[in-house]
């Protein structure tokens, strides 16, 4: 068996489980703009950092807003995060990119060929205003090809929890196609994931994994629909 460290990339999920963090940020919180105890992120950041084989300073984070903006970083970011962005791309070994949801879906893509990768954060208005397409599209400007790009996409709220009001789901549907669904209580919902896996494959991406937990019913998993004032997990892509 391939060992981990010979593989050209890794890709890491996190759930709220074995950090330090108190309810109602318990435990793992990622997230340093939630409300929880900074010195209590910063310590599960360092744990993160150490079970990962990871310096700290070479996990470079996002100030997410729901933007489509794409950034690229060519290494570490030691003045916190990147600014006003949600998605992450880089050709730098050694560099994760981390992306924090609680219910949007985090997506890691990589191609190992062209030794590109990048982080997104895709919640309901940067999926809509085409945050997935600008990314693919800046990583083949840095010589990734749609067809070498695989895709994983985390856990995030499932279309059989996602209620929406019917006119939010209209609009997104008409941005994103296969996205509009019906809850299992027969109301209007999303489906972020799969709207993103048909845009997806337009782009030509063929190779796409789906991880199916949906945050909202699992409990392992930070989720702010459920919970309201919540925490905040990470989704990392870094090349070795």
């Amino acid at each position: 068996m391939e060992a981990i460290e010979q593989r050209p990339v890794r890709k890491v999920f996190t759930t709220r489980a074995g950090g330090v963090s108190r309810v109602p940020y318990d435990s793992f919180n990622l997230g340093d703009h939630v409300g929880d105890d900074l010195q209590a992120v910063a310590a599960n950041r360092a744990r993160l950092a150490r079970v990962l084989g990871l310096p700290p300073e070479r996990i470079v984070w996002m100030e997410q807003l729901h933007t489509n903006n794409v950034t690229v970083v060519d290494g570490p970011v030691t003045a916190g995060p990147v600014a006003a962005t949600d998605a992450l791309v880089t050709r730098c070994k050694g560099l994760a990119l981390a992306v924090l949801t609680a219910d949007c879906v985090p997506l890691l893509l990589s191609d190992t060929e062209a030794g590109v990768v990048a982080a997104v954060h895709a919640g309901r208005m940067g999926a809509r205003n085409g945050i997935v397409a600008k990314t693919i599209s800046k990583m083949v400007e840095l010589g990734a090809t749609p067809h070498q790009i695989h895709a994983l996409i985390g856990p995030a709220a499932s279309g059989r929890h996602y209620e929406v009001p019917p006119a939010m789901a209209d609009d997104v549907e008409a941005r994103l196609p296969g996205t509009k669904t019906t809850t299992e209580r027969g109301s209007c919902g999303l489906d972020l994931r799969a709207g993103i896996v048909r845009q997806l494959l337009s782009l030509g991406v063929r190779a796409i994994d789906a991880d199916p937990r949906c945050t909202i019913e699992e409990e392992t998993m930070f989720s702010y629909r459920r919970d309201g004032v919540t925490g905040r997990q990470a989704g990392l892509v870094w090349l070795q």
